[in-house]
């Protein structure tokens, strides 16, 4: 019998709920493994984003509460096959913690799939991962990710560059999941 594979997920308070809720349920499904690391092992408290009707940005809500399996301290990368970022606010303070741009740069050193949706595209501008890649996200990161020498994607709800896989919001995960398992699939083919 085959071992199942571990999936890193990066995230914290103000994660976006939808998104974290949807990784952690599709990998199970797959028969991944998902493991949240977060600043702290603890109960987090993740956000809703929706959009409002004469808004012009979305508005965030109170989501669920969520406990953490690790914490970035105890992140060792050689134990998982792909990271995953969600969205949410988490990655607006997550990418000035040391620690994440560590562990996402080390992923990338391994030759190994970063995945990112939304707003954790933040935390790949941050490690210096979007350097003339085709990279798709909430549509106000775009000047951070043109900044940083990236290619905004659009009209793709998602887009792969190597192993770097993004995608623009909830909206994409359609898409964005179809990708990912694609990448994992091919992943565990032996080569």
């Amino acid at each position: 019998m085959a071992t199942r594979k571990k999936i890193l997920i990066i995230t914290g308070d103000a994660g976006e709920s939808f998104e974290i809720l949807y990784a952690t349920h599709r990998l199970r499904e797959e028969n991944y493994i998902p493991v949240i690391a977060a600043p702290a092992v603890k109960r987090m408290n993740l956000v809703i984003h929706d959009f409002e009707p004469g808004w012009d940005t979305y508005v965030e809500r109170m989501g669920y509460i969520m406990e953490s399996n690790i914490s970035f301290d105890e992140v060792n990368v050689a134990e998982y096959d792909a990271v995953l970022m969600p969205g949410g606010r988490a990655p607006e303070y997550l990418r000035n913690d040391p620690r994440v741009i560590k562990i996402v740069k080390e992923f990338h050193k391994s030759n190994k799939y970063i995945f990112a949706i939304c707003h954790g595209v933040q935390i790949l501008l941050t490690a210096g991962l979007v350097d003339k890649k085709n990279i798709a996200c909430y549509e106000h990161v775009k000047f951070e990710v043109e900044a940083c020498g990236g290619i905004y994607i659009t009209p793709d709800e998602a887009v792969q560059d190597g192993k770097i896989v993004t995608g623009k919001t909830w909206q994409s995960h359609p898409e964005f999941y179809k990708i990912v398992f694609n990448c994992l699939e091919r992943a565990a083919v032996p080569v």
